[in-house]
């Protein structure tokens, strides 16, 4: 993938358009964070504006004008980060090779007509590991639906799907729970009965999980 070109001298800016698992969380639903919501910390000279929605699909995104909201607010030179999948599961939301890759393009062409630059990031993988200590794929064929989009319409891939499977299996099945917003009863005053969330990250997590983000923009010198 070629290097994107630049040449405003702005501050780079960052839009992320995503589900839970991106989304800035509120003091009251600590600990549990979203990768955005700490993306902006690992830079010095990178402005990060956070669309990212809980239970959002690639589709009902658009639905509900949310794109439309980044697309006018987004400017040259801009970059416009893109993650779905989760819900793009659910009922109300997409088939991986058919109406998944026609929404994506959605945002794809929509931040290019606009002079920004977008990029795909793969879902992140979900708590799930079989009795061998391995992390199970629950998210079909999307990753590889979004995989394949990057390569044909030419758009930079974080493939955040493999690397939270790596990221886990290197916790194992017990210390990667606090990755993830696993609380027993009275541990935490925001989650009084305690919880056991395979999905949503701790903030804990969700750095690790920026961090990873930040690493592939520097290694494909995005900018």
């Amino acid at each position: 993938m070629e290097k994107v070109e630049r040449e405003s001298e702005r501050p780079i800016r960052i839009f992320i358009a995503g589900d839970s698992t991106a989304a800035t969380y509120s003091e009251e639903a600590a600990p549990m964070a979203g990768w955005g919501q700490f993306l902006g910390s690992f830079f010095s000279d990178v402005y990060v504006i956070n669309k990212a929605m809980c239970g959002r699909s690639s589709n009902s995104f658009i639905e509900e004008g949310r794109l439309e909201e980044i697309l006018h607010a987004i400017l040259p030179g801009d970059f416009l980060f893109i993650q779905f999948g989760h819900n793009d599961q659910k009922d109300f939301g997409t088939k991986p090779f058919t109406t998944y890759p026609f929404y994506l393009e959605q945002y794809i062409n929509g931040a290019r007509e606009k002079g920004a630059f977008p990029v795909l990031l793969t879902s992140v993988q979900r708590r799930n590991f079989d009795e061998g200590c391995s992390i199970v794929n629950t998210l079909g064929d999307y990753p590889a639906s979004m995989t394949d989009l990057a390569g044909k319409l030419d758009v930079p891939l974080i493939d955040l799907w493999s690397e939270t499977k790596v990221l886990y299996e290197s916790f194992g099945p017990e210390s990667s729970k606090q990755l993830f917003v696993w609380l027993n009863p009275g541990e935490h005053p925001n989650y009084p009965d305690g919880v056991q969330d395979n999905t949503h990250f701790s903030q804990f997590g969700a750095k690790k999980v920026a961090m990873l983000v930040q690493r592939h923009i520097r290694d494909k010198a995005l900018f």
